[in-house]
């Protein structure tokens, strides 16, 4: 007879039914409460824009916003967020679906790498569970931008290339995966190509390297990849070429975009901010994958790590992040100390204790103040959590137990549960006034294909998508003689005082701003 209870226990512990598991809690993760705050502004507002326009007008090949040329980026992203327009309809959760499933996908693919460089089933797991519970990974996945997909290609593309070590026909999969990160991301498909390839050599895998199946993928992936710059081209001519791989690509090297630049080790620092309590184990994960440095897991670590930090770090400008495809190979040199952790017979130390006892202190107190002074229980939720799995986890390092690695994992999975169920995961919300009233205003008075100037300083396409018109920053000059034309204003409250309107013109009002209908127009 057959054993039932066997088979499906059998089941559970193969790589499939791991990867379905950790598949399903990134779902979780990457899922919960995604549509419950609006869009971000400049990326999610503009790609979220110009999907529509797709969606409305049928033009997928030459990315539009505000009925202009959007020549900054491939639109791979673009493109599955009109794909899901076209099923689920318009709104917040189908803008951010696509990336969020897809970057949920990086944590089973993280696994699979890790099952292809190490000997044993553990570390790929604590790898991929760690990558589960990074703070940047899960925030900036769940968005609707480019950098948690672009991982997910970059773990489908070395996925393939080390499967493609024992069976020639997954490098295939290769140049499929380098193409969609160029469809995604344009030249940091170069990049990130140039990591895999350097492990290569590092790895001494020059078989593989002379493999026509290697250069068949390429030239496969290669295809809609140059089809569509051809377009391009074809389309625009030399401004495609100088705005999207010189404004947009060659010079953020050396020149800052949009003043946003920092010292060369900014990246250093992003990762001493967001990877607790991870952080504690780093240093001893990166001492012993250079003191492995023959095995193949450890030169994928220190290629990884070594080239892209380079790389991103002399680059002029500077944007939190960039840093996400650093978080895989951090991830398995974390996974690959804690799997020397669950097995080592030597004391653990107390200063891992002493960092999660002073982490826990921190928990409580934070939750209980940010309760207090911004009236949110959910952070006396997170901060009870963090403290008491932190410290949950420093007494079993006390007591020399192993079971603080689980208890780590999951007080990490549920304060970031509880932290994404939550508006205040997108604390970048709060550094204007509610985009989604003022929005509504201008769409019940003013007219479809209107431009609306206002006094606020800085371009939100947030505020343009969610209107369906163009709203364009103005001073109070330009503001003085726009204010005797045909135009509709957004005005606050200080610079609406400072012109003198007539009430009568005012057509209402949302968090600090006025519409003012145009002087030769009527009231609607």
């Amino acid at each position: 007879m057959s054993n039932p209870a066997g088979q499906d226990s059998k089941w559970l512990n193969s790589d499939l039914g791991w990867s379905l598991g950790l598949l399903v809690a990134a779902c979780g993760l990457w899922g919960i409460n995604l549509g419950g705050v609006p869009l971000r502004d400049w990326d999610e507002g503009t790609y979220a824009a110009i999907a529509k326009a797709m969606y409305r007008t049928g033009n997928w090949l030459y990315p539009m916003i505000n009925g202009s040329p959007y020549l900054n980026k491939p639109p791979l992203l673009e493109w599955l967020i009109a794909s899901s327009y076209q099923l689920f309809g318009v709104s917040d959760f189908t803008t951010r679906l696509p990336a969020a499933l897809l970057g949920a996908c990086a944590v089973p693919l993280l696994y699979w790498v890790g099952r292809q460089v190490f000997s044993q089933r553990l570390p790929a797991l604590f790898s991929a569970a760690v990558y589960l519970t990074l703070l940047p990974v899960v925030r900036h996945g769940r968005l609707a931008m480019r950098d948690g997909i672009s991982v997910t290609f970059l773990l489908l593309l070395l996925g393939c290339l080390l499967k493609a070590r024992q069976d020639r026909r997954w490098a295939l999969g290769v140049g499929i995966a380098l193409g969609l990160l160029a469809l995604t991301k344009g030249i940091l498909a170069l990049l990130l190509g140039a990591i895999a390839f350097s492990f290569l050599v590092v790895d001494r895998q020059y078989a593989l390297l002379r493999s026509p199946y290697l250069w068949s993928g390429i030239a496969l992936g290669s295809v809609p990849v140059f089809a569509w710059y051809a377009a391009q081209v074809q389309h625009y001519g030399s401004v495609f070429l100088q705005v999207h791989f010189l404004a947009q690509s060659v010079n953020r090297v050396w020149k800052s975009v949009n003043s946003n630049t920092g010292p060369v080790w900014y990246y250093l620092l992003e990762l001493l901010k967001y990877t607790w309590p991870w952080l504690i184990f780093l240093p001893s994960g990166l001492i012993l994958a250079w003191q492995k440095r023959q095995l193949t897991w450890s030169r994928l670590i220190l290629v990884g790590i070594g080239i892209y930090l380079s790389a991103v770090s002399v680059m002029t400008t500077k944007l939190p992040w960039y840093v996400l495809p650093l978080y895989p190979f951090v991830s398995l040199a974390l996974g690959a100390q804690l799997e020397q952790l669950w097995h080592r017979d030597r004391l653990y130390s107390k200063v891992a204790a002493g960092f999660l006892g002073l982490l826990a202190i921190a928990g409580f107190a934070g939750g209980a103040y940010g309760s207090w002074a911004d009236s949110q229980p959910v952070l006396l939720a997170i901060g009870v959590t963090v403290g008491v799995s932190f410290g949950w986890a420093a007494w079993w390092i006390l007591r020399q137990q192993r079971q603080f690695i689980t208890v780590l994992l999951v007080g990490c999975y549920l304060s970031l549960g509880l932290l994404m169920s939550s508006p205040l995961w997108l604390w970048e919300l709060n550094e204007a006034y509610p985009v989604q009233p003022v929005a509504a205003l201008i769409a019940t008075h003013t007219p479809p294909g209107t431009t609306v100037y206002t006094s606020f300083p800085n371009h939100r396409p947030s505020l343009n998508f969610y209107s369906d018109r163009l709203v364009l920053p103005a001073g109070l000059p330009d503001l003085q003689r726009l204010q005797a034309t045909q135009h509709y204003l957004l005005l606050d409250t200080a610079v609406l005082n400072s012109l003198q309107i007539s009430s009568q013109r005012v057509l209402g009002n949302a968090e600090g701003f006025a519409l003012v209908a145009p002087s030769t127009a009527p009231t609607p």
